[in-house]
């Protein structure tokens, strides 16, 4: 398959996870007012608040939010997400008037279920290097100055939308349904990604070493070790380059370097636990 027609394939990827995670949402969450964070929640507190369409709410604080992250992330900062977070708020105005009732009335097996639709829609999403926005813009930002985990800062972001439920609903059951949710979402998430909160390591092999570095340092700010070494079969040297990174990035990492050299040789691997700069001082991506 060549460039174009990885790209589109991907791009419809992107539209099927985000359709698995509207439906997730609006038809198993929000009718039992199941908050579980993200501006999804925001956009469902602020529906039931003062009745403004999920649609318009969600278009709004995630255009602010992309606003915000180009001035402080760069230009640079994702088409994908952009598209993404642009067109989930589409489908949620287009499926809302659709979601007047839910499709199960046990608050139980809505909260799985909508775990289960939304985890891996958004797993779907990360795993063609795209994002769904919201709060994950917020903790890149707040990232750039606090060097904090972007996992962590994202949680945080998240306690907080489910706490401010209870302000609105007035009642603990809807934040301990919300903290249920995110939790069941956040499991099928990192299922569909080999479990995100591991981090990988990612060598590559190409003549083409130079640009894939400064890509990956550029669009990911990630950092790239480059070392020679010499294939034996061969005996020819080669720059090698080893980068580390969070399962969110490995796809995107991947995908840059195809794109710039279709016969680089790659090879991943898992890392447990890793300590340094760009990682938390846990261990935790």
């Amino acid at each position: 398959m060549n460039k174009k027609g990885r790209k589109v394939k991907e791009y419809i990827i992107i539209v099927i996870g985000l359709i698995l995670y509207a439906v997730g949402y609006l038809f198993f969450w929000a009718p039992h007012q199941i908050v579980a964070g993200g501006i999804t929640g925001v956009s469902l507190v602020l529906r039931d608040s003062f009745g403004i369409p999920f649609g318009i709410s969600n278009t709004g604080i995630n255009a602010f939010l992309i606003f915000i992250a180009m001035k402080f992330l760069g230009a640079h900062f994702g088409i994908k997400t952009i598209f993404a977070t642009f067109l989930l708020s589409g489908l949620l105005a287009v499926l809302e008037p659709f979601a007047t009732k839910p499709i199960v009335d046990d608050v139980i097996l809505s909260l799985f279920l909508g775990g289960l639709f939304t985890g891996f829609g958004v797993g779907i999403v990360f795993s063609q290097g795209g994002s769904t926005g919201g709060t994950d813009i917020i903790a890149m930002i707040l990232q750039k100055f606090f060097h904090i985990a972007i996992g962590r800062l994202s949680f945080y972001i998240n306690m907080a939308i489910i706490g401010s439920a209870y302000l609105i609903y007035n009642s603990l059951e809807v934040i301990i349904y919300g903290m249920v949710a995110m939790g069941i979402s956040s499991y099928f998430l990192d299922k569909h990604l080999q479990g995100n909160r591991q981090s990988s390591q990612i060598t590559i092999i190409s003549n083409k070493f130079t640009t894939i570095a400064d890509k990956i340092t550029s669009e990911l700010g990630r950092g790239v070790t480059v070392y020679s070494g010499t294939g034996w079969y061969t005996r020819n040297e080669r720059q090698i380059l080893s980068v580390i990174a969070g399962k969110r990035e490995e796809q995107r990492i991947i995908r840059i370097a195809i794109e710039e050299d279709p016969k680089a040789f790659i090879s991943v691997s898992s890392v447990k636990t890793v300590y340094g700069e760009g990682f938390d001082s846990s261990g935790v991506f």
